[in-house]
């Protein structure tokens, strides 16, 4: 069993932690929620919370009191994934409610970024339309091109399609269904999307259902009549050990990733749970290519390699404790890693491709 704990890849003193939810800069810090059981180190003990920790510099962090509960009829079941979006000095949060198996879409709201209120009108989207299905979810609220956005994880059984599906508004309360925004085939649903202007275009995430597992898909292109027309796709971030990454925008212009290092196959490994958020890592997309490269504020963190890694003829392999190596075979222009505890972050040719093991 590994009893050294990480310290650079934020977790909760206590409590399971998943996917990160609301990632936003607002009144001076970067907040990071995230899907929180705070009474257990495992999940489906208790309805889904919403766990809160804020950085200046996404080397240290507090963890603050939750900032969601399933108490209200609506989200009885749980306060699952969504987005944060700051309007007017307030800062709002959109979430996936269940209750009884039905997922509607929630918002709460917040002067100080610490206390939150949730919208006496809830549920403000409270039924899939007919281009998706049960699966409906996530909701990633975001301002581009002069208009509020929501955009909702979902797919369609009859197509067999991962949809992600639009919304308009111009209050943030009262949505109108725009369409099918985007589509996977051969797909059961997506999750956790993330849509937001950069540069001068626009950046599209998804973590991508199939039958035979899952991927994530970042997508760089142009956002016209409510379609997302797509330049280039990739799976920037492969893992194997990272799901759910959320993309957003800070006030310097900066694309920022940050994923979910799971801890759900690792029982035994660590002292607890060891599931946690990865490195903060900023989007970038130039001559045609997507790269994901940590944040300025940690690469005075990384290293030229690790001891877990070792350089083949056509790439590398890390070896993990009782699991399958991980084995890269491609071209190295440059190589850098971030070892933290029993997590190695390695990336290749400036963050062209990431691997996030835990080893």
């Amino acid at each position: 069993m590994k009893t050294d704990s990480p310290v650079f890849h934020y977790r909760p003193a206590k409590g399971w932690i998943n996917d990160p939810n609301g990632l936003v800069q607002f009144a001076g810090y970067y907040h990071i929620f995230y899907q929180h059981a705070p009474h257990y180190e495992t999940p489906w003990h208790e309805s889904m919370h919403w766990g809160h920790a804020r950085t200046k510099d996404f080397i240290t962090f507090e963890e603050l009191p939750p900032a969601l509960f399933p108490d209200r009829d609506y989200d009885r079941d749980g306060c699952w994934s969504g987005t944060a979006i700051v309007k007017d000095d307030v800062l709002y949060l959109f979430y996936a409610c269940v209750r009884d198996g039905k997922q509607t879409v929630g918002v709460a709201y917040s002067s100080d970024g610490i206390h939150f209120e949730k919208y006496a009108g809830n549920p403000v989207i409270d039924s899939y339309p007919p281009d998706g299905s049960p699966d409906f979810r996530d909701p990633a609220v975001c301002f581009a091109d002069g208009k509020y956005w929501c955009v909702m994880a979902s797919g369609s059984r009859e197509k067999n399609t991962a949809n992600l599906l639009l919304y308009e508004s111009g209050d943030l309360f009262h949505w109108n269904y725009k369409g099918v925004m985007r589509e996977w085939k051969n797909a059961k649903f997506a999750e956790c999307p993330s849509f937001l202007q950069s540069g001068g275009g626009y950046l599209l995430a998804a973590s991508v259902c199939r039958e035979d597992g899952h991927s994530f898909s970042l997508s760089a292109g142009t956002f016209e009549n409510g379609l997302f027309v797509t330049e280039y796709e990739s799976e920037v971030d492969k893992g194997p050990d990272r799901y759910a990454g959320q993309v957003f925008r800070d006030e310097l212009g900066r694309a920022i990733l940050i994923s979910w290092v799971p801890g759900w196959n690792y029982a035994g490994y660590g002292p607890k749970d060891i599931g946690c958020m990865s490195l903060p890592c900023e989007i970038t997309y130039e001559n045609g290519r997507l790269r994901a490269f940590p944040v300025g504020e940690v690469r005075h963190l990384l290293t030229g390699g690790d001891p877990a890694l070792t350089l083949t003829s056509d790439g590398f392999r890390i070896k993990r404790e009782g699991r399958a190596d991980v084995v890269y075979k491609g071209e190295i222009k440059s190589l850098d890693c971030l070892r933290d505890a029993y997590i190695l972050e390695v990336f290749i040719n400036g963050g062209e491709e990431v691997y996030t093991a835990l080893l």
